[in-house]
């Protein structure tokens, strides 16, 4: 991969965290609203039902961050864009899909049918 293409996907990366950032921010500011008091029950209920909802989804970005992180310092030492498991050169239009990806489509499809045969 180019400079020129390693800068373009570095730009991407970039924009994606500090996207992903500004909602983790948003998150915790709307979850000090409130006293978390609640005259019913049913509404006490409901209300933590939907902060564990965003609690899991906030796990994910998270997770998406520090992959997002690890693409961002393979970009900077020149191994962006290298399957992890056989070396060869992803291709562009799959990093254009999948930014943080670290295998070649044939390995991921690979490694999706074992984990449909094993149910992992």
């Amino acid at each position: 991969m180019n400079n020129e293409q390693l800068h373009f996907f570095k730009e991407v990366l970039i924009r994606k965290m500090a996207q992903l950032l500004g909602v983790v921010e948003e998150t915790l500011l709307n979850m000090s609203k409130g006293d978390g008091t609640f005259p019913d029950p049913l509404d006490r209920a409901m209300s933590e039902s939907l902060r564990n909802l965003e609690l899991r989804k906030r796990d994910r970005e998270r997770k998406l961050l520090l992959k997002i992180q690890k693409a961002i310092r393979k970009t900077e030492d020149g191994s962006y864009g290298v399957c992890e498991l056989c070396g060869e050169e992803i291709s562009e239009d799959r990093l254009k899909v999948r930014p943080v990806t670290t295998l070649c489509f044939e390995c991921k499809e690979e490694q999706e049918q074992i984990e449909r045969q094993f149910n992992l």
